[in-house]
């Protein structure tokens, strides 16, 4: 089959690209900010979450002083990815596969402004940080920034699908 004149292992690899591409435009940026004081991620904490949701554990109280989990960093890293990539497949599923050759800029954005919710509704309430972050004392600034970070995701979806077109 070939989705918009796609052979499907062309579709994939454009997807992994696209997506990896857009997470590590994310990971620039979050270095660009250790310039202005703010900590680098730490995505341990997302990986112990993630490799507690086999075992059933799918909220904690605070993910810090759950269980550790052996690999957490490498695990949190590699979902960090994973979840990027699958971003990227959401993009070309709606926008259609044509997408990647003939990129535009809202359906990326618009991707990009809709995975700030999974971290909202989804991974922040599970580790223990409660719903958009509202039991931390920096929720507006933890916002803004989770805003600002998915809005530069989107961004980079668009600008890797350029770049790759």
């Amino acid at each position: 089959m070939r989705p918009g004149g796609w052979n499907v292992s062309d579709l994939i690899l454009r997807m992994v690209i696209i997506g990896a591409g857009a997470t590590a435009l994310t990971d620039i940026w979050a270095q660009f900010l250790r310039l202005f004081g703010f900590p680098k991620p730490n995505w341990a904490m997302p990986g112990r979450w993630f490799a507690h949701l086999p075992r059933g554990r799918i909220r904690h109280d605070d993910i810090a002083r759950s269980e550790p989990v052996a690999g957490e960093l490498v695990i949190g890293w590699i979902c960090h990815y994973l979840v990027g990539i699958a971003f990227a497949g959401i993009v070309l599923a709606i926008a259609g596969a044509d997408w990647a050759r003939n990129p535009t800029l809202l359906p990326a954005l618009i991707v990009g402004w809709v995975t700030i919710g999974c971290g909202w509704f989804i991974l922040q309430p599970g580790m223990g940080m409660g719903v958009a972050a509202s039991k931390k004392p920096n929720a507006g600034q933890i916002r803004l920034l989770n805003f600002v970070s998915h809005t530069i995701f989107g961004l980079g979806l668009y600008g890797t699908a350029l770049l790759t077109r």
